[in-house]
């Protein structure tokens, strides 16, 4: 058994190489259609980009998401440039493969977080300089590089806020869950040592995360933290999402592949809306602290996120009354026929 799981990660390890795009797309067809050969390919592909050439994430990830979303869609723009790779590890394939096993007990919010953060200390050294120069070029981050590292949020001052504002609501919502107003203690995760660009974003995001799941439509339930940070992704370029996006999609392919076409949808549904929203980064958020959520999205052009399944998802199915899972069953199955009736559309079309 042990034997047969080394064979698999080895082969998985060779796939995490630079795609070509029609071999990318053949994969995403065959991971809707459920085909494990597929989940495989297009994971190799994510997590090449997340751990090895992060210039390469838009391009994998707008291949990905279009080819899933509108299977019968040309595939637009070049995939061949020669973007700068760092060399993966056997130290670090290690260290991957132990956080995709995970602890005994699972993983809530914060080991997952911890766990993919540890996964960013473990690449090689010179992808630091590559992230940092993404991170510069992203025209969502808005001149990173060149921001101050904004000081902490004040649980205090967002009490203060008008009921009914964004700061208010963001108040309640850190103290009904007691989340940490940044999620992560900055100075135990080691952010100043990174460059500035990165530094300031991995600050800012952490930061904002709260306020863009709020603005942006996002809720705290578990299909909805996969899919912000798929947002995040789309919008500035975020490598730790990539990070995330990667680890996570292939514990579930290991661990749940009956689940992953679910998985999979919301990060493509996610990483469109991304990339059809305003920058968010370069709003003033503590400007619009005392403003309504609503005025905030008319005023920048924010529309909340959509999704084909219910953001309570996972937490239906796996807790409470039979009759409360039968909505989001019911769900699943309908994206399951769609996704099985755009493939056999496309099977009947003639090839290109």
């Amino acid at each position: 058994m042990l034997t047969d799981m080394t064979n698999w990660q080895r082969h998985f390890e060779n796939l995490a190489i630079k795609p070509e795009p029609h071999q990318l797309r053949a994969a995403v067809l065959a991971a809707r259609g459920n085909k494990a050969e597929g989940r495989e390919n297009m994971l190799g592909a994510m997590t090449w980009a997340a751990f090895s050439c992060p210039s390469a994430t838009q391009a994998v990830y707008d291949l990905i998401a279009q080819t899933w979303l509108t299977p019968d869609a040309e595939v637009e723009g070049s995939f061949f440039e020669d973007w700068a790779e760092a060399p993966i590890s056997a130290d670090f394939w290690s260290k991957f493969w132990e956080a995709v096993h995970g602890p005994d007990e699972g993983y809530d919010a914060l080991t997952i977080t911890q766990a993919i953060a540890a996964l960013g200390g473990a690449v090689d050294d010179s992808f630091g300089s590559l992230a940092e120069q993404c991170a510069n070029a992203h025209p969502g981050a808005n001149d990173a590089g060149e921001k101050t590292v904004p000081g902490l949020l004040s649980l205090q001052g967002l009490s203060e806020c008008p009921t009914g504002s964004l700061g208010h609501d963001l108040y309640c919502l850190l103290s009904a869950n007691g989340f940490d107003p940044e999620v992560l203690d900055r100075n135990a995760i080691m952010l100043s040592a990174l460059p500035p660009a990165l530094q300031y974003l991995n600050t800012r995001i952490l930061q904002m995360h709260d306020v863009w799941h709020l603005v942006a439509g996002y809720t705290t339930d578990s299909i909805h933290e996969v899919a912000i940070s798929s947002f995040q992704l789309a919008q500035f370029g975020h490598n730790y999402s990539a990070m995330f996006l990667a680890t996570a999609g292939q514990i579930a392919h290991r661990n749940n592949p009956a689940g992953f076409r679910a998985f999979f949808q919301v990060i493509a549904e996610a990483w469109q809306h991304g990339r059809t929203t305003p920058p968010m980064m370069a709003i003033d958020w503590e400007q619009q602290f005392d403003q309504p959520i609503d005025e905030i999205r008319d005023r920048f052009g924010i529309s909340p996120f959509e999704s084909r399944l219910p953001p309570n998802l996972i937490e239906s199915l796996s807790t409470g009354p039979l009759w409360r899972k039968w909505l989001p069953i019911w769900k699943v199955i309908r994206l399951h026929r769609w996704l099985q009736s755009s493939q056999s559309k496309l099977a009947l079309q003639p090839a290109r």
